[in-house]
């Protein structure tokens, strides 16, 4: 069959809004292959945009840290069984699993056992770099390739006897060649702080009161500073009554538009670990990186092993950026340390070099989605 009559089913299971862009992305960049996909399975609005159907709102799988988990337990085991049998109804030519691993792993056991001739895929490798390296030899047994968006996964993977990977780049790559050189910071005048407590009910709960803190001690210690924070119309409301008791006015704002137009002006950030450090990075915005455990993940935090919980320093591969990380996340320590940042110094221009170093690394020959789909078209034997 020739390319342009390729017609291609696959089913998605995405729990999560990161992962609701990764699906909506391939989709869109099958068609530019001039494949036909029917998109089936678990999205949110992007995916639904672009013609799939979900099976049920995927907010119900918006669990973070092990207590989440275990408080839905009931739930999760319910939904995976729909899940899965869903899947062996409708038998796609690939599964794709993008994000939500609590639920995604166990969906994917169940239909390689029922039909194991039902290809699946898992986009966005398991951080097996960080914790529980065991996993990469496990889930081989029900995943068939791993497209990795991170350039040292696939080697990682290959040495934990994992499955076969591709690193087709991330998604935030395109942003080494958008974002123009930044201005040094007019003297004087506020340091404009984008502050970012995660996208996720649980982590903004646990995060939001310790950045306060920091900024009542940087307040007090007669730094001036612009506010921002931008967050998502489901964390909205919440928000907007926390930072009431802050000590500077708070710009609140949501959408891709005005996230984009915050990170622009941005000379400073204080950020939850995860994606956003590399978001941050890639925009050249000097920062600081922070993050607390659920209570339930801290009685197991012996079992982690990564170095770092910051993307910029694991690609870099040295620690490009400050963090601190429970315990250690003292507002009287991390304060100091945005301090240091606010001016021309050496911190911040290391920093700065850094983030050049992380850009050349993340860079990729051509757009993530791309070659996530020439993947895909390979492992389910279409061409």
């Amino acid at each position: 069959m020739a390319r342009n009559e390729t017609r291609l089913n696959v089913y998605f299971v995405t729990g999560e809004e990161s992962g609701d862009t990764l699906g909506s992305d391939l989709i869109q960049s099958f068609r530019k292959l001039g494949v036909y996909v029917t998109p089936m399975g678990l999205g949110g609005e992007r995916m639904q945009a672009e013609g799939l159907k979900s099976l049920f709102e995927i907010s119900r799988l918006s669990v973070m840290g092990i207590s989440g988990v275990v408080s839905k337990l009931p739930s999760l085991l319910s939904l995976i069984r729909k899940t899965a049998n869903d899947i062996l109804a409708k038998n796609p030519d690939v599964l794709v699993l993008i994000d939500s691993p609590e639920f995604s792993y166990r969906v994917a056991k169940r239909v390689r056992k029922k039909n194991p001739n039902i290809k699946i895929v898992k986009y966005v490798a398991p951080s097996v770099w960080a914790w529980r390296p065991g996993r990469a030899a496990k889930i081989s047994g029900y995943v068939d390739h791993i497209l990795a968006i991170l350039p040292f996964e696939p080697a990682i993977l290959k040495e934990l006897g994992g499955p076969n990977a591709t690193y087709v780049g991330h998604p935030l790559a395109i942003l080494a060649d958008q974002v123009p050189k930044r201005l040094k910071r007019k003297a004087g005048s506020p340091v404009n702080l984008v502050v970012l407590p995660g996208s996720r009910p649980s982590e903004t709960k646990r995060l939001l009161p310790f950045m306060r803190e920091t900024l009542v001690v940087l307040n007090e210690r007669g730094n001036e500073f612009a506010v921002i924070l931008p967050t998502v119309s489901r964390l909205e409301g919440g928000v907007r009554e926390h930072v009431k008791s802050w000590p500077y006015p708070v710009q609140v704002v949501v959408g891709d538009e005005a996230r984009k137009d915050a990170f622009s002006n941005a000379d400073l950030a204080l950020a939850a670990s995860g994606t956003v450090t590399l978001e941050l990075a890639l925009y050249r915005i000097p920062m600081v990186s922070v993050y607390k455990l659920d209570v339930m993940a801290m009685r197991i935090r012996h079992l982690l092993t990564g170095w770092t919980a910051s993307l910029p320093n694991l690609i870099a591969d040295y620690p490009v950026v400050p963090e601190r990380l429970n315990e250690y996340a003292h507002p009287l320590y991390v304060a100091r340390m945005l301090e240091r940042l606010c001016i021309d110094g050496p911190e911040r221009q290391q920093q700065l070099e850094g983030f050049d170093l992380v850009a050349k690394r993340i860079k990729c020959k051509e757009a993530p989605g791309i070659t996530a789909a020439k993947s895909i078209l390979e492992v389910a034997e279409i061409s």
